[in-house]
């Protein structure tokens, strides 16, 4: 039960203490995810036939749902006294000097109870309204410098004369990713419905996740990937070995088909796939977009493509390291330079290990379809990834390439 309440409190993340102190607030919160720890545990119980142990376990879950709550309290007030004295400050930087920014440098000022220690504001106008209560520390474009400089460990978004896209940038970088991201909503002034809402005064404040990048989610997502691509490749061994035969004998030598393309942080790799036809020169391998319809391709090669067959050689990639298996799909370094320059965020999709399947394949996006709405997509994919959405998307591709390939 134990282990349990934890993970349904802290969503198997860690705890983060709210900005607004109040735990009749969060009294809601706390007795249902701790009824539903009770209750599964109880369910367990009595499924294992131990109906003597219930009455005791319920007893002894009572008295640990009241200690929880006990706790709380204790753990809340120490808190807001630590935040008051200032032992629990968060350094923080204002990301725009409008009004709502004046707004909050105002309100944080007279409540130190949130916690938080305004250095500045960061903004692209001339005359700012925040500039009554905080220093300008700089433009959107000199953040990274000034989060450096001052240590900020919390950006907060208000409003501010810069673009969305601009700002979506700007705390993307390096410089900004270990950095909390709180976000005034732009209709603050409604009921937000996103979990447990939290709030500077009478103004909801968003948390932004960051998106799991490096450290313990990418270790775990490797191990994902070994045991997947190990596992896929001993199982479909016999499919693998009547392709390569079939490639073979249609085409002759070289089975397997090499590509170029980029991967994670821009580095570039060779990328396997069962050979569906010849290409004329590498020039041509390298910089014709699609060749679905070329008269090259025969039969075998024809089938390989529309069962998906031809990309199962990216099993080795994936052991290798080169891929992963849910990531966005990789392209060739001829390609990424063009569409870089061409389609929004586009070279944000080279943050994570490409995959060999995608959010943006098994949502319609394969083939010749837009690359404005692929890189939306895989953006999408990376910001909100999760072990469980790779699950999702694994399911999704075999629901796509057994009834969906040919609409």
């Amino acid at each position: 039960m134990a282990v349990l309440a934890t993970l349904l409190l802290t969503g198997g993340g860690r705890y983060v203490a709210r900005l607004h102190l109040s735990v009749l607030d969060e009294l809601p919160h706390l007795i249902t995810r701790l009824l539903t720890a009770v209750a599964a545990v109880s369910t367990i119980i009595l499924w294992l036939h131990q109906k003597a142990e219930v009455l005791t376990f319920l007893e002894t879950a009572c008295q640990a749902v009241a200690l929880v709550v006990v706790g709380r309290v204790i753990t809340t007030r120490a808190l807001a006294i630590g935040r008051r004295r200032g032992i629990a400050q968060h350094q923080t930087l204002v990301i725009g000097g409008g009004p709502l920014a004046a707004e909050l440098a105002r309100i944080l000022a007279e409540h130190r109870e949130y916690g938080i220690k305004l250095k500045g504001f960061v903004d692209n106008g001339r005359s700012c309204p925040a500039e009554e209560y905080l220093p300008r520390l700089g433009e959107l474009a000199d953040l990274d410098m000034v989060v450096a400089t001052s240590g900020a460990e919390i950006l907060l978004v208000a409003d501010g004369s810069f673009e969305e896209h601009a700002l979506m940038d700007a705390v993307r970088t390096r410089a900004c990713q270990h950095t909390e991201l709180l976000v005034v909503p732009r209709m603050h002034h409604f009921h937000t419905l996103t979990g447990m809402a939290d709030h500077i005064g009478s103004i909801p404040i968003m948390r932004i996740r960051n998106p799991n990048l490096r450290g313990p989610a990418r270790l775990i997502k490797r191990a994902f990937d070994i045991a997947v691509a190990a596992t896929a490749l001993i199982v479909l061994s016999p499919v693998l070995a009547i392709a390569a035969l079939a490639v073979r004998l249609e085409g002759g030598p070289g089975i397997i088909f090499r590509q170029v393309r980029v991967g994670r942080d821009g580095k570039h790799f060779e990328l396997l796939k069962f050979r569906s036809m010849r290409p004329a020169n590498e020039q041509e391998s390298q910089t014709q977009w699609s060749v679905a319809a070329d008269n090259r391709v025969g039969p075998v090669g024809r089938f390989l493509r529309c069962t998906s067959i031809d990309e199962l050689p990216q099993l080795w990639n994936i052991l290798r390291g080169d891929m992963t298996v849910v990531g966005p799909r990789p392209e060739r370094p001829h390609f990424v330079e063009q569409f870089s320059t061409q389609f929004d965020r586009y070279a944000h999709r080279h943050r994570v290990q490409v995959g060999l399947t995608g959010f943006a394949q098994v949502s319609g996006l394969r083939g010749d379809t837009s690359i404005a709405d692929r890189a939306r997509y895989d953006n999408f994919y990376i910001e909100n990834w999760s072990l469980w959405l790779d699950i999702t998307i694994i399911f999704r591709t075999f629901r796509e390439v057994l009834f969906y390939r040919e609409r």
